[in-house]
């Protein structure tokens, strides 16, 4: 969806700020996931999968997917806006700093509070970058130009999911616990986190008010 000219001039370094933030939060989200190492969400599956066979990290792989899902768009007239183009150069680098900087806990209680923490901030980092209107993450993008070709929405999401999550397993991505509980969760906390999130338009200027006669 083609980006207003409003959604440019309202408040761009505000919007920008919000959609750097969320893009973060999402990429350290992504690496909690690794880390607790209970399984991943589908799309990171298949990026660790494919990263087995190939001499990239993982992040390197997500921008490269990212980039590929990009192309899916052009059959499916999907226009990119700014957070697109944003999140597919921004989660992979961040994941893979994320990886390096955070611990790999061995206690199971402490891998479960960073699989709770991983759900928590995909919700919010989810609500912050999609919040701003500047457009969806390459992989919403292709959903949503699945759905404009009649397919219904649990429908288009069940096919991309599923087809990623299946192939990056059998190459070797891991699939846990924590991939059926991403996938059961991660809908109703995006759900609550995006509204509190999204940044609305400034509501224009009124017409400055008339002086009394009377005075």
């Amino acid at each position: 969806m083609p980006l207003s000219r409003s959604r440019w001039s309202d408040r761009p370094l505000t919007r920008a700020t919000r959609l750097l933030g969320g893009l973060v939060v999402f990429g350290l989200a992504l690496a909690l996931l690794v880390r607790a190492d209970l399984g991943l969400d589908p799309w990171t599956v298949f990026s660790a999968g494919v990263a087995r066979h190939v001499d990239l990290s993982l992040g390197a792989v997500t921008v490269l997917s990212s980039v590929v899902v990009l192309l899916l768009w052009v059959p499916l007239r999907q226009r990119p806006g700014l957070g697109t183009v944003a999140n597919a150069l921004v989660v992979g680098p961040v994941l893979d700093l994320g990886v390096a900087l955070l611990p790999a806990p061995q206690h199971l209680l402490v891998r479960a509070l960073f699989l709770a923490l991983a759900l928590v901030l995909v919700a919010v980092g989810t609500g912050l970058y999609v919040g701003v209107g500047w457009g969806p993450g390459p992989r919403d993008g292709l959903m949503t130009g699945l759905v404009e070709l009649g397919l219904p929405l649990f429908l288009a999401r069940t096919l991309i999911e599923g087809t990623v999550l299946v192939v990056g397993w059998l190459l070797g991505g891991t699939v846990g616990v924590a991939t059926v509980v991403f996938a059961l969760a991660v809908g109703p906390l995006v759900g609550r986190a995006l509204p509190r999130l999204t940044l609305p338009p400034t509501p224009p200027a009124g017409p400055a008010p008339r002086p009394d006669p009377d005075l």
